[in-house]
């Protein structure tokens, strides 16, 4: 009897395919669903690789027009070798030569639940299943024929049943409607380049993100390759089949203002790339102009407009976006020696001392620098492997009003400038200086076209700050130089520079200079000293112990109302998240820097418990090696009456998202009706927990009997998806909705406290309308939530309020009653 996955690895050779190999099989399972994966493959014929988990590898077959939601469609589906289960995450390009040659990426994922027993239905011939995926769901059948396609593979075919999710084709075809991965939202086929020889690379994506600088206060230690920080317009080329297009940072088509520029790149006869850069306009001593730039683009003379190339995620069909940032730029250079055109240039990098660098930068009054990360990948979000070094401050505004003119000025006298935050625009300051006569008449036209009675911002100035004030619509964004921010808030010294079209009013913020970590002994404002800083606590990230404390400083201001007046067990970590984890719930044998301690009575018996009340006690607690905060549902004054209950969604992790997703809808669903309002956050693990905030009344017993009444009533209403029993086999294909933390004792992650975990996500607060919108449990890190705070509107858990309570009628509907 041939062993498992044989003919799989026969024929494949792993010294050239980037597709796992099935050597080793995996060891067994811990109880979860089996999992489904369909498989997009642009082979020598795109088709469909339709696979189900059975015995520990996946059954596979090729269906040649992929499923359809029509059961009168019967789709052919041809039985192929055994995959490995860890086939179902690959996607990339099977090199030429190879066996199915071509692009993959995974069309859809989940579990599948089989009829009856899936051994002896498999051995007849007639599979009968449900599918819970990301796009198929409902049930399905699998039935073998009588005949034998090429090399006597036994041909099947894949029906739809009739069910609810049935569809007829001439009204949705979903292979045609939603054509891209599941995990990358990459495409194969005709949206994408085909498989290429060379090397394994990822299918090319018609739209690609820019990677960002993160702004910092002086050159940090290491590595690091600098370029001149251009003053112009970021822009990216996308070259495909030819065609060259250029695309702002924000993805809007500014090809045919630049026509001199597109003719050029299509000069150097590219393969499919993507190429990034900047467009810039230089003045009589070489040097970037920003205000010569935006004369060129009003005047359409793009030929004044140079274009300074730096990098490329994807050149000549490779993908180079993994590869170190040295290679990349050496493969752009390269690509670029054959160009004539003096509008196409590579920006290079100085090999200086960095402190000369920036010295040098500055004194010819260059914006600044960007510094790289030696050996860092590309990614498509604001990184901190690019930084950026300003020589003065300078960034952009919304531009809210004007004031009059005095002497002999006409038009305007200053503008009145205001940033973003998370309740609306803050005054900021504002410039009268940087402007010629021809910038004064324009822009006074300008603003009268755009001037409104009220004022804009969120809080009315007051007193001198508020006379002969014209206010303006705020849909202008300006460029502002500046010597520093004050304490109140305002700009000092300020000079205009420019208006900027290439950004949106709604991304102008109050931007501050992360500071350098690594020669610090401490965080800002903390008199915690961090022993070991250097010490990687989580090797995927990269990211120190330094560095964990320096992220709970900022986010200080948001963590904090969470862990002040409660009970707070630490999940510690010292040896990192791959080392040995354990909670410590009170300060006994080893105290925690500035924590506080709490009264004896409130845990008898025991030693006593601890609150976080300051940053101090939070960068203490990191210094001790915690990662993670967990918190009572009570709080220490009000200690044996909670004040809030969680519903914790725990998914088998085999489950799709889209089935995280309708769980948490249809739990929301349950607490609208019993008339309870509930708050929703990402655990940063595997699922979404539901914080219900309770007047405080009712005991311990009560609150936690009364969320066992909801899982029971979840479950008893829709028993196959979820679960009120504990225990991996006991949610198999299921959502456990745990109920178990409003116990007294027990506790919570924190919302924004990190995660032990690769990558320390992070367990994030978000609106109800942002949870369609939510990729996963993890989607937010120690890496990018600055991003978001930084770019909300309001307060996600705006409305918060401890005053519900939990009725009789309340129990009456989940058909259940209160302790006695």
């Amino acid at each position: 009897m041939p062993k498992p996955l044989s003919e799989y690895n026969r024929k494949r050779d792993f010294e050239i395919t980037a597709e796992p190999s099935g050597a080793a099989q995996t060891r067994a399972r811990k109880a979860s669903a089996l999992s489904f994966v369909i498989q997009k493959h642009d082979a020598r014929n795109l088709h469909y690789d339709f696979r189900l988990e059975l015995d520990g590898v996946l059954k596979s077959w090729a269906v040649p027009k992929g499923p359809s939601l029509d059961p009168s469609q019967k789709r052919l589906a041809v039985h192929v070798e055994d995959h490995p289960l860890s086939y179902g995450t690959f996607e990339g390009s099977i090199p030429a030569g190879q066996y199915g040659a071509g692009d993959v990426i995974v069309w859809d994922r989940g579990v599948w639940q089989p009829h009856e027993d899936p051994h002896k239905a498999y051995r007849a011939g007639k599979l009968k299943f449900t599918l819970v995926g990301e796009k198929l769901s409902g049930d399905w059948a699998l039935v073998r024929t009588r005949l034998k396609g090429s090399g006597d593979k036994e041909q099947w075919l894949l029906i739809k049943e009739k069910d609810q999710q049935a569809r007829p084709a001439t009204d949705y075809d979903i292979v045609q409607a939603e054509p891209n991965s599941v995990i990358s939202n990459a495409s194969v086929g005709k949206a994408s380049a085909k498989a290429k020889p060379s090397k394994a690379h990822a299918p090319f994506p018609m739209q690609l993100a820019p990677q960002l600088a993160t702004l910092m206060d002086r050159a940090p230690p290491g590595q690091w390759h600098y370029e001149i920080k251009f003053d112009g317009y970021r822009m990216l080329a996308r070259v495909h089949e030819g065609e060259v297009r250029l695309f702002t940072r924000d993805g809007h088509d500014w090809s045919d203002r630049l026509p001199r520029q597109v003719k050029a790149l299509q000069a150097l006869k590219l393969k499919d790339s993507w190429l990034d850069g900047e467009m810039v306009s230089l003045d009589g001593d070489g040097l970037p102009d920003f205000q010569a730039l935006q004369n060129a683009f009003d005047i359409g003379r793009s030929l004044d407009i140079v274009y300074y190339l730096f990098d490329a995620p994807f050149l000549n069909d490779v993908d180079q976006r993994q590869a170190p940032v040295e290679e990349r730029r050496a493969a752009l250079k390269a690509a670029l020696s054959g160009s004539r055109s003096t509008l196409l240039r590579f920006s290079e990098t100085f090999t200086a001392p960095e402190r000369d660098i920036v010295e040098s930068a500055c004194a010819l009054k260059l914006e600044g620098l960007v510094g790289k990360r030696a050996g860092s990948a590309y990614v498509s979000e604001r990184s901190t492997d690019w930084i950026k070094l300003k020589c003065r401050l300078r960034q952009e505004f919304v531009i809210v009003g004007y004031t009059r003119p005095k002497g002999s000025r006409s038009g305007f006298g200053a503008l009145l400038l205001a940033v973003n935050d998370e309740a609306g625009l803050v005054y900021a300051g504002r410039v009268g200086t940087g402007f010629d006569q021809a910038a004064l008449k324009n822009l006074y036209a300008t603003l009268k076209d755009l001037e409104q009675n009220t004022s804009p911002l969120l809080q009315p100035l007051k007193g001198s700050q508020a006379q002969d004030v014209h206010w303006v619509k705020p849909s202008l964004v300006g460029e502002v130089q500046f010597a520093e921010w004050t304490r109140e808030g305002l700009v000092r010294q300020a000079a205009f520079i420019a208006l900027r079209t290439d950004k949106p009013v709604t991304q102008i913020i109050h931007e501050q200079a992360n500071r350098t970590q690594s020669n610090k002994p401490q965080p800002e404002g903390s008199q915690v000293n961090i022993t070991h800083a250097e010490r990687v606590i989580d090797a995927q990230s990269g990211t120190q112990k330094q560095q964990l404390a320096q992220f709970y400083t900022q986010i200080s201001d948001w963590i904090l109302p969470f862990l002040r007046h409660r009970p707070v067990s630490l999940l510690r970590a010292p040896e990192g998240v791959e080392g040995e984890q354990f909670f410590q719930k009170h300060s006994e044998r080893l105290p925690i820097p500035h924590i506080k301690q709490l009264e004896p009575a409130l845990d008898p018996g025991h030693a006593r418990l601890m609150e976080i009340a300051n940053v101090e006690a939070l960068i203490g607690a990191v210094q001790m090696g915690t990662i993670e905060l967990h918190t009572w549902g009570a709080t220490t004054d009000k200690i044996e009456t909670p004040d809030q209950f969680v519903l914790d969604l725990d998914p088998d992790p085999a489950l799709p998202w889209k089935s995280m997703l309708e769980a948490a809808q249809l739990t929301l669903s349950v607490l609208d009706e019993l008339g309870l309002e509930a708050f929703v956050k990402t655990s940063g693990g595997k699922g979404l927990h539901l914080i219900v905030p309770l007047a405080r009344r009712d005991d311990w017993d009560t609150v936690k009997a009364f969320a066992k009444a909801i899982a029971q009533f979840m479950t008893q209403s829709l028993p196959e998806r979820f679960t009120a029993t504990s225990g991996p086999k006991n949610r198999v294909g299921k959502i456990f909705v745990d109920y178990l933390r409003n116990a007294r004792g027990a506790s919570t992650v924190a919302a924004y406290s990190v995660r032990a975990r690769p990558g320390l996500p992070v367990s994030v607060p978000v609106s109800r309308d942002e949870l369609k919108e939510l990729r996963g449990a993890q989607q937010w890190t120690v890496a990018n939530l600055q991003d978001r705070l930084q770019g909300l509107k309001s307060d996600p858990w705006a409305g918060y309020a401890n005053r519900q309570r939990i009725s009789k009628k309340m129990w009456d509907k989940l058909g259940a009653q209160p302790p006695q």
